[in-house]
């Protein structure tokens, strides 16, 4: 159990650490490491885990750490802290550092010219997120193709609220599944 619960803060320490962009940038480094690199769980319960992590309140990132501690763990609560703990802390450490220095380097044209690198891969690792979970587990027929299609169309073109959305897709799919 010890040695789980060492995985678990090394691999969401990690995550933790390298996931620029955010808790769907981090996605891809999750699923990487919790299905093929520990195999704590397979493809389709890592896909209800972002599932129940978007629909929850709070970061994506911190909900799924937390659901995949207690599981990889066997219901343990230890595993949820642990993992939940990890994932955040780097996070903490990095604010406490740049706080403590960015007024003085905030006009530096080196820290700009890192923060705008960056954006396009914090984007493209959330691109990475979206594809990767374009799988057969999501869209297991027609009628999940149809849901995608037009929560993408109320979002963009109509500018529908994301919440709203969410709760609308949830009745659908409770309704034709």
């Amino acid at each position: 159990m010890l040695s789980i619960i060492i995985q678990l803060f090394i691999t969401f320490f990690k995550i933790g650490l390298f996931g620029f962009g955010g808790g769907y940038a981090m996605l891809s480094m999750i699923q990487y490491e919790v299905v093929e690199a520990h195999k704590w769980l397979s493809v389709k319960e890592f896909t209800d885990i972002v599932a129940i992590s978007q629909s929850t309140p709070g970061p994506i990132a911190i909900n799924s750490a937390t659901y995949i501690g207690y599981t990889a763990t066997d219901g343990n609560i230890w595993g949820s802290v642990v993992a939940t703990f990890a994932v955040c802390l780097p996070s903490i450490i990095i604010m406490l550092i740049i706080c403590r220095f960015f007024l003085a380097f905030r006009k530096n044209k080196y820290l700009s010219a890192a923060l705008s690198g960056m954006t396009p891969a914090a984007i493209g690792l959330i691109a990475a997120a979206a594809l990767m979970l374009m799988n057969n587990n999501n869209f297991t027929d027609y009628k999940s193709v149809i849901i995608c299609i037009i929560s993408f169309v109320l979002a963009y073109f109509f500018k529908i609220g994301i919440v709203k959305i969410i709760f609308l897709a949830g009745i659908f799919g409770y309704i034709l599944f």
